[in-house]
This record gives C-alpha cells, sequence and structure tokens, in this order.
C-alpha cells in the first residue's frame, strides 16, 4: 500500500560475493534503503543470459521491499553481450548444475551476512532460471520460499542426463524444503502441461507446500513484456500472485 508522504530510496550496483567452490563471481544487486529490516531474494537469470529483464527485475523486487542479488551464472564463460555469452555457454554443453547451485547458495549466503536482512530469503526464476532455482531450494538449506515461474526441463528424461545434468531436477523433490509458487502458461512447450502435472504429482506425493497456477492463452515468457509471448493481463495477474505469496512467506 502506497501513500504519497512515504519516503522512497533505492540502491542498486554491480558487486561480487563468492560462488561455487569459492569462486569469486560478479551479480547485480538492489536494495531498499533504509534500516530495514528487509526480507531476500535470490534472482535466478535465464537462458538468454544475464540480461537487462534480470536488472529490471531485482529493481522492481527491491522497489517492492527486499534486498534482491541477481548472480551471474554465466560468469566463467566471459563477458560481452548477454547473448554472445549465452550462446558461449550454450555451446559448451550448458551450465552444470553443480556449479549453478553452488552460486546460488552464495548469492543467499551474501544476503544472509547483510544486517539489515530480516532473517528470510526467498528466489524466484523464470526459465532455466525457475529450473535452477528449483535444484536450489532442493539442495541447499536456507531458503524460505520459491517462485518458479516456467521452469522447463525440472521433468527429464534418462537419455537427456549427462555430466552437468546428472540428475532430473524433479527427483530431487522429496529435499524440497520450502513453500513454492510456480506460474505456467498453457500453451507452454517447455514445460508442455503434461511435465507440470508431474511436477505437481511429485509435490503432492511428498506432501509439500505449493501452490501452482495456469494461465491460458500464455505460452513461454508470458512477463516479458519486450517480446511477443508477453501476455499482459496474465502477467499482471501472476506479478500479483508473486508478492501475495512473498509476503505472506517471507515478512
Amino acid at each position: 500500500m502506497y501513500t504519497t508522504d512515504q519516503y522512497e530510496g533505492m540502491l542498486a550496483e554491480t558487486i561480487t560475493h563468492p560462488g561455487a567452490n569459492g569462486e569469486v563471481i560478479n551479480a547485480y544487486f538492489a536494495r531498499p534503503l533504509g534500516p530495514g529490516p528487509f526480507p531476500g531474494m535470490v534472482i535466478v537469470h535465464h537462458m538468454p543470459g544475464w540480461d537487462e529483464w534480470y536488472r529490471e527485475c531485482a529493481r522492481r523486487f527491491a522497489h517492492h521491499g527486499y534486498l534482491t542479488i541477481s548472480p551471474n551464472l554465466y560468469f566463467r564463460a566471459g563477458h560481452g553481450t548477454p547473448e554472445d555469452v549465452a550462446a558461449k555457454v550454450r555451446g559448451a554443453g550448458g551450465l552444470p548444475d553443480e556449479q549453478a547451485v553452488g552460486d546460488m547458495a552464495g548469492a543467499m549466503q551474501y544476503l544472509r551476512s547483510l544486517p539489515q536482512l530480516n532473517g528470510k530469503v526467498g528466489i524466484f526464476g523464470t526459465c532455466s532460471g525457475g529450473r535452477h532455482a528449483y535444484l536450489a531450494a532442493c539442495r541447499v538449506a536456507g531458503f524460505d520460499a520459491i517462485v518458479d515461474c516456467w521452469g522447463g526441463r525440472v521433468v527429464m528424461d534418462k537419455e537427456a542426463l549427462n555430466a552437468n545434468f546428472p540428475v532430473a531436477p524433479l527427483d530431487y523433490t522429496k529435499d524440497l524444503s520450502c513453500p513454492i509458487l510456480g506460474l505456467f502458461g498453457d500453451e507452454d512447450k517447455s514445460p508442455p502441461p503434461d511435465q507440470v502435472d508431474m511436477h505437481e504429482a511429485e509435490l503432492q506425493k511428498y506432501g509439500k507446500n505449493y501452490e501452482f497456477h495456469r494461465y491460458p492463452g500464455a505460452g513461454h515468457g508470458f512477463f516479458y513484456y519486450h517480446a511477443p509471448a508477453y501476455r499482459q493481463q496474465q502477467a499482471v495477474d501472476g506479478w500479483n500472485k508473486i508478492w501475495a505469496f512473498l509476503g505472506k512467506h517471507l515478512s
């Protein structure tokens, strides 16, 4: 709830923090000004890379009162435009799951080191970032909520597994230690509706606290206002569900 007399301020900058194996990576950090305490959010970028949309997304979370960090999971591939760096990662066979989990754990620990934190940290991701966020929430202690937006390849056939992706994220579901909000488009191909059904069934099997919403008329990436996939009505509803969910579990 906004009032016209309230103070607003924000700090947003590029920082570094320890990631997988103690390697220092860069990240985008945005936080409200003021003493807090504020909840924290780790924002996990999508396969197109650590791009402008994710910086805007980090500032959006900070605007809503979250200490927000978006780690550059593609740091080790070098620097350039987000598109060029992402192409190098894809050409090398993709981002190893173990490395991604280590980087997300490092980002969470960075937030937990801040005196302004209220003690709770969530994690958010779209596309491959939703998949990575799910992996982290299952494998790393310390996350209090997860928002998975159309995370593909949570369900994986055995033929798709390899050294970079040794275990399907779905197979870690029993270890999920926090509530999850999932937002999906019914016209998506990754994940398609039948894989969302499988994910939901696995959450039910292990008695997890989950909330899934599916949107008719929406496909993959329906939050991305800069792309043809954008669906205004579904995106607005999805963001409202995110703020309600995180307010319930992180405040």
